[in-house]
């Protein structure tokens, strides 16, 4: 009997920890949503089991439709790992080698006889990135792009590198990869996704969507204004197609990571190579840290949607996130949930905003230009905030940490300004603006 009344009280307080765990994430994400700091979805799987997920926030604020976790929200550049997956299919298939050349398919882009697949998959290219590195974009961000069209920019861009000698990040690889494998397949890239990995593993909630439709379950992206969530205008698919145009659940998500990193999409020789880093990025994965413990996954951002998700093969534990209500930085969301998952400390935010006359938020504002940056950006006042907004892109708003230092936390953004001048920084860049 006493073994037995023991046996009950460790299952017990098991629980009860467990129980804890999920309560102190809820809360979090919770506090986050009331202080207007996040709208989105979360959820963790933990051998095969989806031990937590939820929704908080609106999908659509104008109608006062709530999310749930199976609206659908676009996931960005995760796409890369869905993109990168069916490549490696097709090698699998003997339908493709690593080592097939650009040429083969796209021979007037520069260089083409040079890069191969294998250097798209690792962003080794020297193609210029048609998203960031374009000043024109802000023209095709909200229009069809045409395969062809596309492609033609492409063609006429100059090489930033030799093949193979450096890494930088381009979309233009994997919108590039997502027209092979339709030239390949003779199907298009949404027939493949829908094959290949969504019937194959019994996703439910994640496709190649055209446009945005609420009555199907699926949700916009906002930025917070200062005083409420305002919608941010929705990019066509096609211009960010195979490089960032999916949408899921954060569910889905976890499931995606785990059938490919467990060896069910892939055979193991290729689960290997996209494993494999080369300049901290793999064939469509990236690897995150926490502590001790390594999670292979991507990050995505596209319109005001933020996501995140990983995998640990060790532990066979995953975390996915998607932000639909951009205001406070999603990496400093994430390492909340992990260290309350893993029981490491942590302690809530705290938001405390400087406060900046009117006066002095006139001074900055104008447009600013800088010779090293390909768009211009745009300083206002609206409501009695400060805001920025780079040529073609949505606005974003700033929040003061002193008289002449602003940031926009979520994008890790930091604005500095002088006389006439500001400082723009973002992760390891950095540039000079002058007002025009």
């Amino acid at each position: 009997m006493k073994k037995l009344l023991l046996l009950l009280l460790l299952s017990t307080s098991f629980a009860f920890s467990q129980q804890t765990k999920f309560q102190k994430i809820d809360s979090l994400l919770t506090f986050l949503n009331t202080n207007n700091k996040f709208m989105g979805e979360l959820s963790i799987i933990e051998k095969g089991k989806m031990v937590f997920s939820k929704a908080y926030g609106f999908a659509d604020v104008e109608s006062g439709k709530k999310l749930d976790v199976n609206t659908k929200l676009k996931i960005g550049s995760i796409t890369k790992t869905f993109t990168a997956t069916m490549i490696m299919q097709l090698v699998d298939e003997k339908k493709l080698t690593l080592d097939t050349k650009l040429s083969k398919f796209y021979p007037k882009i520069p260089n083409a006889e040079k890069i191969t697949i294998h250097h798209l998959l690792h962003h080794r290219t020297g193609i210029p990135d048609f998203l960031n590195d374009d000043p024109t974009v802000g023209e095709f961000i909200y229009v069809e792009n045409k395969k062809e069209d596309l492609v033609k920019r492409i063609e006429n861009y100059t090489s930033a590198f030799e093949p193979n000698s450096q890494h930088k990040y381009s979309n233009s690889n994997y919108n590039l990869l997502g027209y092979i494998i339709e030239d390949i397949t003779k199907k298009s890239f949404s027939e493949n996704l829908n094959t290949r990995i969504i019937k194959k593993i019994g996703l439910k909630n994640t496709l190649f969507p055209t446009k945005i439709d609420i009555t199907k379950n699926e949700g916009y992206s906002y930025f917070f204004d200062g005083k409420n969530w305002a919608k941010v205008p929705e990019w066509h698919s096609s211009l960010s197609f195979a490089a960032g145009a999916m949408a899921s659940t954060t569910s889905d998500l976890n499931l995606f990571l785990e059938a490919l990193l467990e060896g069910k999409l892939t055979s193991k020789s290729s689960l290997e190579q996209m494993k494999s880093m080369e300049d901290y990025y793999g064939k469509g994965l990236i690897i995150a840290p926490f502590e001790d413990r390594k999670f292979y996954g991507h990050t995505g951002g596209i319109e005001n949607f933020r996501a995140a998700a990983g995998y640990n093969p060790e532990d066979k534990t995953g975390f996915a996130i998607i932000v639909n209500g951009d205001n406070y930085n999603r990496n400093d969301i994430m390492i909340g949930v992990l260290s309350l998952f893993y029981g490491s400390d942590y302690s809530f935010p705290e938001f405390k905003q400087f406060e900046v006359s009117k006066a002095v938020l006139e001074k900055y504002v104008g447009t600013y230009k800088s010779a090293a940056f390909p768009m211009k950006i745009k300083v206002f006042v609206e409501n009695g905030n400060l805001l920025a907004q780079a040529t073609g892109q949505s606005s974003f708003p700033l929040t003061a940490k002193s008289e002449t230092e602003f940031v926009f936390e979520a994008a890790m953004i930091q604005l500095i300004f002088g006389e006439n001048k500001m400082n723009f920084k973002q992760g390891t860049m950095a540039f000079e603006f002058v007002k025009e």
